[in-house]
């Protein structure tokens, strides 16, 4: 492993674990055996740092969503995907704990006022999450399984009930695990068609 991607490695860590503010940047230099200087080196500002960790977020968010799909059968309906959305975004939540406690620290979200990097890099996160859920709303609206609904906001309704359980999680308030079950039977509720229903057509 390089030392700069041991740097950004030790920094995803140190930056959930104590959040960005707490950690600094000789915390940094122990973790990975090399000399203040040589992070500065490889990052221009601790703000820089950051920028690096949530692109090595994004990369591997989209990869680990691509293998998880390509291991498992396809789902029979988009209602059936969307239970299989539910388990890949607990599933990514944890194997990538510290990823996704980073996602949820608040100053993340300060430095994107003013840092468009950034920004652009958390917008580009969750759009990759969300677009998940909302391929499968669109998936049950065209085999008839799901309601029609604006797919979007539907989509950014599931993610939201989901990262919910994922932060109570984070944030040892619950384990989301034992939520899981009613997770799946509330979105059915919000979404499954009635019997007899006509298939619905997605809106753009």
């Amino acid at each position: 492993m390089s030392k700069k991607e041991a740097i950004i490695q030790a920094a995803i860590k140190l930056f959930a674990e104590k959040s960005f503010k707490g950690a600094s940047t000789a915390e940094l230099s122990a973790m990975t055996h090399v000399a203040e200087g040589t992070i500065y080196y490889h990052f221009k500002t601790k703000e820089d740092l950051l920028v690096h960790v949530l692109e090595r977020i994004k990369g591997e968010i989209l990869q680990e969503y691509k293998r998880y799909w390509t291991e498992r059968d396809p789902p029979r309906t988009g209602l059936e995907q969307v239970e299989e959305a539910m388990s890949l975004y607990l599933y990514l939540a944890g194997k990538f704990e510290d990823r996704f406690l980073l996602l949820h620290r608040r100053y993340l979200y300060e430095l994107a006022e003013v840092n468009a990097t950034c920004r652009q890099y958390l917008i580009d996160i969750y759009d990759c999450l969300v677009d998940i859920f909302e391929q499968a709303v669109l998936a049950g609206q065209r085999d008839g399984s799901i309601v029609e609904a604006p797919p979007r906001k539907t989509a950014l309704l599931l993610f939201t009930m989901a990262d919910g359980l994922v932060r109570f999680k984070n944030y040892n308030l619950y384990d989301s695990s034992a939520l899981f079950p009613e997770l799946i039977a509330a979105s059915n509720r919000m979404l499954a068609r009635t019997a007899g229903a006509l298939p619905s057509h997605p809106q753009e």
